[in-house]
C-alpha cells in the first residue's frame, strides 16, 4: 500500500474542490481536478471545466509552464491515455517532465482503465493510485454508476411535512418547503444529467424541472415516464424549449407528442413501464445522475425494485394531516423484516427545513 504523506492529501483535496467546480457542466464527461506542486509549492492548478474542452491536465501544465519538469501532478481521475475530443493527457504530461503522479482513482471507461497509467509508468514516471479514493468516487458516482452498473446513480427528491406527507388530499403541495430549501433544490437539479418524472405530477403540479442557478449550467434532460393515462400535452416541459424533454413510452403504445419531443420505446412490465430497462436505456445514452422528482407511485415503484440510490428529504416543521400524500405507494410491509432500511449520510438545515440524506442499506457497496 502506498504511504501519502500529509502533502500529498493537502493536494488532492484541492484537486478534488477544483474537481467540484465543473458539476453543472462537464457531463457526460465526470469531473476532474488537477494540482501540479513542488512539495508544499503549489505551481499549476486546473479543472475540466466543459465536456468537450481541455481536460484538468492540460489547464494545470498551462499555469505551470516550465515548473511543471520534475513536479508531481495530483490528479482525481486517471489521466486519459486516448484520442477522443482532446488528445491523451498522458502524453502532455510525460512532455512536460512531470516526474511523479499520484491519482486518486482509476477510470473504468473501456478506453482508459489503466491504460493511463500503464503509459505514465512505461515512460519513466513514477505513479502513486488510491488517495482519497472514497471521496473521488463519490464525487463522480453517477459517472462511475453508468460505467461500472450499467445504470444512472437514482436520487428521489421529496418535501415533506413533519407527518411524512407530500401534498394535501386535494394534491395541493406549493409550498410544503421554504424558499432557501426550493433553492437548493436547484443547485441538486444542476448536478444532474436528468430529471425525471411521471405523468401525474405533470398534471397536478405543471412543473418546469428545469435547473435555476446564478451559474452556467448544462440543462438536464427532462424525462416524462407515460404511464398509462393520457399525458397533459398542455404542461409546460412540452411546450417550452428550455431543456430537452423525452417521454419514455411503454412497448408500441402510441403517444400523441410535439414534434420537438423526443420518444424513447421501453419494454414493459406488470406495472407498465419497465424501470429497470428504462434505466439501463438511460446509461446507454451517457445519462449517469439522475433525479427523480415525482409522486408516491413511482417513486414507490422505484423503491420496491431496488433502483433508489439516495433520497433527498427536506422536512418542513409544519403538519398536513393523516389524509396527505404519503412518500411512497404501493410499499405493503407486514413485518418489520420487511422494512426499509437508510443510512442517514448528512442532516442539515437549509433556511426554515432539514434537508436529509440517506441511501438504503442494501446499496451501501457502492460507490
Amino acid at each position: 500500500m502506498n504511504a501519502f504523506s500529509a502533502i500529498d492529501h493537502l493536494h488532492m483535496a484541492q484537486a478534488l474542490r477544483l474537481a467540484a467546480r465543473g458539476g453543472f457542466t462537464t457531463r457526460p464527461n465526470p469531473q476532474v481536478g488537477c494540482v501540479i506542486a513542488h512539495g508544499s509549492e503549489v505551481v499549476g492548478v486546473g479543472w475540466h471545466q466543459w465536456a468537450g474542452g481541455p481536460h484538468a491536465e492540460v489547464f494545470a501544465l498551462a499555469e505551470a509552464a516550465q515548473r511543471a519538469r520534475a513536479a508531481t501532478a495530483y490528479v482525481s481521475l486517471e489521466p486519459c491515455a486516448h484520442s477522443g475530443r482532446t488528445p491523451p493527457c498522458t502524453d502532455a504530461l510525460i512532455a512536460a517532465g512531470i516526474a511523479r503522479v499520484v491519482v486518486a482513482q482509476r477510470d473504468p471507461f473501456t478506453q482508459v482503465d489503466g491504460r493511463g497509467i500503464e503509459a505514465l509508468c512505461a515512460a519513466g514516471i513514477i505513479v502513486d493510485s488510491g488517495l482519497m479514493e472514497a471521496a473521488a468516487r463519490e464525487q463522480i458516482r453517477g459517472f462511475l454508476s453508468r460505467i461500472e452498473r450499467g445504470r444512472p446513480w437514482l436520487r428521489i427528491k421529496l418535501a415533506m411535512s413533519l407527518d411524512g406527507r407530500t401534498a394535501l388530499p386535494s394534491g395541493e403541495s406549493k409550498w410544503i418547503t421554504s424558499a432557501a430549501a426550493r433553492a437548493d433544490v436547484q443547485r441538486w437539479r444542476a448536478r444532474s444529467d436528468a430529471i425525471l418524472t411521471g405523468a401525474g405530477t405533470l398534471r397536478g403540479d405543471n412543473p418546469a424541472l428545469t435547473a435555476r442557478v446564478d451559474e452556467p449550467v448544462q440543462p438536464p434532460l427532462r424525462i416524462v415516464v407515460a404511464g398509462k393515462t393520457q399525458l397533459p400535452l398542455d404542461a409546460q416541459i412540452f411546450n417550452d424549449v428550455a431543456a430537452p424533454t423525452l417521454v419514455a413510452c411503454g412497448g408500441g403504445r402510441h403517444v400523441t407528442l410535439p414534434q420537438h419531443i423526443e420518444r424513447l420505446s421501453v419494454p414493459v412490465g406488470a406495472e407498465g413501464v419497465s424501470l429497470p430497462a428504462l434505466l439501463h436505456a438511460l446509461a446507454m445514452r451517457d445519462i449517469g445522475e439522475v433525479q427523480v422528482e415525482a409522486g408516491p407511485v413511482l417513486c414507490g415503484a422505484l423503491l420496491r425494485t431496488g433502483l433508489v440510490d439516495e433520497l433527498l428529504l427536506y422536512q418542513a416543521p409544519l403538519l398536513l394531516g393523516d389524509r396527505g400524500y404519503p412518500l411512497f405507494a404501493g410499499l405493503d410491509i407486514s413485518s418489520m423484516a420487511d422494512r426499509f432500511g437508510f443510512k442517514l449520510v448528512e442532516a442539515r438545515v437549509v433556511g426554515d427545513d432539514q434537508r436529509l440524506l440517506l441511501r438504503p442499506h442494501s446499496a451501501a457497496s457502492f460507490p
